[in-house]
């Protein structure tokens, strides 16, 4: 179905979005999954992936969280800052020193610097196929720190004040 205005011919498109004819939306330049193929997108997406806050929750719920958090950077970037209780396994060694860190049983939570990142996705994939289950922290050491939790540096432990980019303000949680 066509409409033609006198400034602007527009189309509809199937989704209903009127748009001028021959511009492609950039939104909608590939189209949405069909609604099964997006819910099981992500619902495989949350078996790989954690986020800052939950795994900040599970923490400081105390007792076993029911994984290993693991610090995948380097020792200079682990004394820069940390997680505390995490494991530091830079990625380079995850082959070597997997095996005597970590409980194959027990799930890992992988971490690097930031979203910008891929070191915790390759830590992951190294895990992954030594035969440990894991998940990737999404945001990484990154968004830890940007979130105004407590983080572990070679001179003791600090506590930054949240960004307001980040979190809520006046709330105690984002409601996600």
């Amino acid at each position: 179905m066509s409409v033609t205005t006198t400034a602007t011919a527009t189309a509809t498109t199937a989704t209903g979005t009127a748009t001028a004819v021959g511009h492609v939306n950039p939104v909608l330049r590939t189209p949405p999954a069909a609604p099964a193929e997006a819910a099981a997108y992500f619902r495989a997406s949350l078996a790989f992936h954690t986020d800052v806050s939950d795994v900040a929750a599970a923490l400081a719920a105390g007792g076993d969280p029911g994984f290993v958090l693991v610090d995948c950077r380097s020792t200079e970037s682990w004394d820069q800052g940390h997680v505390p209780g995490a494991v530091h396994l830079p990625t380079a060694l995850v082959a070597e020193q997997a095996g005597e860190l970590l409980d194959p049983a027990v799930p890992v939570v992988t971490y690097c610097w930031g979203p910008a990142c891929n070191g915790a996705t390759r830590a992951s994939l190294a895990l992954a196929e030594l035969g440990y289950r894991v998940k990737e922290m999404l945001g990484g050491f990154e968004y830890w720190v940007r979130e105004g939790f407590e983080f572990g540096t070679r001179q003791g432990t600090e506590r930054p004040a949240a960004d307001p980019l980040t979190v809520p303000v006046d709330a105690a949680d984002c409601g996600c």
